[in-house]
């Protein structure tokens, strides 16, 4: 390398690639030179050099041999011509750096050899630069730089403040930004990461490889992932780079729709019997916008919001804008098949609408033709697989879609086989107790958007579960465009204040010995089976053992042990009775939820004695609707439920007071319970109390409940595992606190 001021000959290129530097004496800058390129062998011939921009390290590369001469070449020669230096690089010096602004190109194509419902389902990306005139594909580097890091490539790029230099040819380096390479790597890690279709493997595809022989390698790309992809876009936003596009824009198209804040608006079906609220009418237009885009989504609304009544006029405008040509299919939990029924023929008459449930569903299999909307239950859809499974449907909806969160399950398997132009889910709880819920929802909505479930474990459940930040937001950011949730307090103002209050429990003496006495005896059962079996192999007996001190927590007549029998009063019901008696003689109505059955029935005989006229809902009441009504008309002050029976469908506006006797795991199990009464058409306010016996099992719960809602909040906005730790278990076992 020869570096000369005003014509005058200064240094030479010596020994083997060496920079050599010997510069006239303009200003004492030479410990400056020595500090910004330390690592770099500086032959000085004259100690004075003009200042040199000093951060660290300018770049890296893979060799890191050459990095020291890449980063001279791509930041201290542009320093010094700019001073007036000339400098000339030798024709056999291997470190040659590019500078200016090198274009990058994007060829994105879509693989005709893939595709569903007539639509293209995968595409094949290549990213490059062009270099005078040629392509050059960098995935081959840029893939093996994922591979070579792992989970993480930070590491990459915590060397190089300003810039890594890549490899583009022989001894040609590509000077990149740090934070642009991040950018793009980030990028492609999503692209690759799940699907691992590598670049080799597309080229040697035994369907194509003699067309693809001549090709430069490409990364397979989902059509779901279109999002995604317009990170690319993100990376070169700047005036010193760009990105120019070839091939089909069909996909980035789609990943801007995806991204778009406001869906269009979308005219309500002239025939639907309601006036949607303005939020509700938002959700219809979400819904179209995903129908235009081919793609499905969970309507993750809060209880009690009307995600029934978004999806009846989303069905409805299919069928009077002529695009109905299968019928849809609608599978729900057993108790709510009626319900849509009753509520489809209340909002749009236009829909022929038929319920395949009860002994005699078989009778129907020819009309399932002529239907527009097919609704039946979890149970019956697994039951019945060969009469949905190769029927095509427009599209298919799971209700209460939490009911499909154990993947393994024989409704989670069955409905992933259905054939539907559109998959919706509605819950309003997407996450109940772990993240591995939320794969199982995606894995029939959008099936491959979250890889296969060893994937999503590796790169999201476990790393999230251990607080991995960068990981949750890079989920979040995968997830939105398909998630439309809101919440009462956003949308629904005119609803009245709704207060919740925890009221502890002090145990009597005798319930307290029981307690502790459950406690100790258990604590040690757990503790020696956990080291014989290890913490994943006990997690049925450990909640067995919590489950008997939660029932000492309720009533001694819950647990069956002798002792129990010589307890005669539970303080916590005590406390129910003088609430429920108050709440009564205010002419309030009451929902009283308890997790335990048995729980309900000591609650009922003690309401038959003091008076209290009441029904009760658990999930072996068969006139369902009948308790209902009662309650609803006012003929029973107080409704007593079990928390499963009703956690859904069920709408009990009349309501204004809520009482849960028993906490459970699951904040969201509780939530959807409040929520029966604290819905849209409840104009009093709503006062929740949770009874809790203090310094229990109970008590440490709520804190595995606030964990978990915090994760599920992450999650949807902008879940710990019931599986626990050993540390939780032996907290849960801890002596009761004074």
């Amino acid at each position: 390398m020869l570096v000369q001021r005003g014509g005058f000959l200064e240094g030479k290129l010596v020994e083997e690639h060496v920079p050599v530097v010997s510069l006239a004496a303009l200003g004492d800058g030479a410990k400056q030179i020595l500090e910004s390129f330390g690592a770099v062998e500086l032959q000085l011939i004259e100690h004075y050099v003009p200042a040199i921009d000093s951060d660290a390290q300018y770049a890296i590369c893979p060799d890191g041999d050459v990095h020291d001469f890449c980063s001279f070449g791509a930041y201290a020669l542009p320093q010094l011509r700019a001073m007036g230096w000339q400098v000339r690089v030798a024709e056999d010096y291997p470190f040659r750096v590019l500078g200016g602004a090198v274009p990058w190109y994007a060829d994105l194509e879509p693989d005709s050899g893939q595709r569903e419902n007539g639509r293209n389902d995968w595409f094949e990306l290549e990213l490059g630069v062009s270099i005078d005139g040629q392509r050059i594909s960098l995935l081959p580097l840029l893939l093996e730089l994922l591979d070579r890091s792992g989970a993480s490539f930070a590491s990459l790029l915590r060397t190089a403040s300003r810039c890594v230099a890549l490899p583009v040819g022989d001894g040609v380096f590509l000077p990149v930004s740090a934070e642009r390479l991040h950018r793009i790597l980030a990028v492609l890690r999503e692209l690759y990461e799940g699907t691992r279709v590598p670049y080799e493997r597309v080229k040697a595809s035994k369907a194509k490889k003699r067309r693809r022989a001549q090709k430069r390698p490409r990364l397979r790309v989902r059509r779901s992932h279109a999002a995604i992809l317009c990170g690319l876009d993100e990376a070169f936003d700047d005036a010193q780079a760009r990105l120019k596009w070839h091939g089909t824009g069909e996909l980035r198209q789609l990943g801007r729709a995806l991204l778009s804040a406001k869906p269009g608006r979308i005219a309500a079906a002239d025939s639907l019997q309601a006036t949607l609220r303005d939020y509700q009418q938002q959700g219809v237009d979400w819904l179209q916008h995903l129908r235009k885009l081919a793609l499905g989504g969970i309507l993750a609304d809060d209880m009690g919001l009307g995600k029934t009544l978004q999806t009846i006029a989303h069905l409805l405008i299919e069928k009077e804008a002529g695009r109905m040509f299968h019928p849809a299919l609608v599978v729900a939990p057993t108790s709510l098949v009626i319900n849509w029924q009753r509520e489809i023929r209340k909002f749009a008459p236009r829909l022929e609408v038929i319920c395949w449930h009860g002994a005699r569903r078989l009778q129907q299999l020819d009309r399932l033709v002529a239907a527009d909307v097919i609704v039946t239950s979890y149970p019956l859809v697994w039951r019945d697989i060969e009469h949905f499974r190769d029927r095509h449907f427009h599209v298919a909806v799971l209700d209460e879609a939490q009911s499909i969160k154990n993947h393994d399950s024989r409704a989670s398997r069955a409905v992933r086989t259905l054939h539907a132009d559109q998959r919706l889910c509605l819950t309003g709880t997407p996450l109940e107790n772990h993240l591995g819920e939320l794969h199982s929802l995606f894995d029939f909505l959008v099936p491959g958007l979250l890889g296969n479930r060893d994937h999503f474990r590796a790169a999201y459940r476990t790393p999230i579960e251990m607080g991995n930040s960068e990981r949750l937001e890079q989920l979040r950011r995968r997830v939105a465009p398909f998630i439309l949730r809101r919440m009462k307090s956003a949308v629904a103002s005119e609803l009245p204040p709704k207060t919740e209050i925890v009221r502890p429990v002090t145990l009597d003496d005798s319930q307290r010995e029981l307690y502790e006495s459950i406690r100790i005896a258990a604590h040690a059962d757990v503790r020696r089976l956990i080291h014989e079996k290890g913490l994943a192999a006990s997690t049925i007996p450990v909640l067995d053992a919590l489950m008997k001190l939660r029932q000492a927590c309720c009533h001694p007549r819950l647990v069956r042990v002798p002792a129990a029998q010589k307890v005669p009063r539970s303080s916590k019901l005590s406390l129910l009775l003088d609430l429920v008696e108050q709440a009564v003689a205010e002419e309030r109505s009451v929902l009283v939820f308890s997790q335990f059955a048995r729980m309900l029935s000591i609650i009922s005989e003690a309401l038959l004695e003091k008076g209290i006229g009441h029904v009760t809902l658990t999930g072996q009441t068969r006139d369902r609707q009948d308790k209902v009504d009662a309650f609803q008309r006012g003929r029973a002050k107080v409704f007593l439920i079990s928390l499963k029976a009703g956690g859904t469908g069920l709408t009990l506006t009349r309501a204004d007071t809520v009482i849960h006797y028993d906490p459970w795991w699951n904040p969201a199990a509780q939530s959807q319970a409040t929520d029966r009464a604290y819905r849209i058409g409840q104009d009093k306010p709503v006062f929740v109390y949770k009874l809790i016996v203090a310094g229990s099992v109970e008590e440490r719960m709520l804190g595995l409940q606030e964990r978990k809602q915090k994760l599920a909040d992450a999650i949807l906005s902008d879940c710990a595992s019931t599986a626990l730790s050993l540390h939780e278990v032996d907290d849960l076992f801890a002596p009761l606190e004074d």
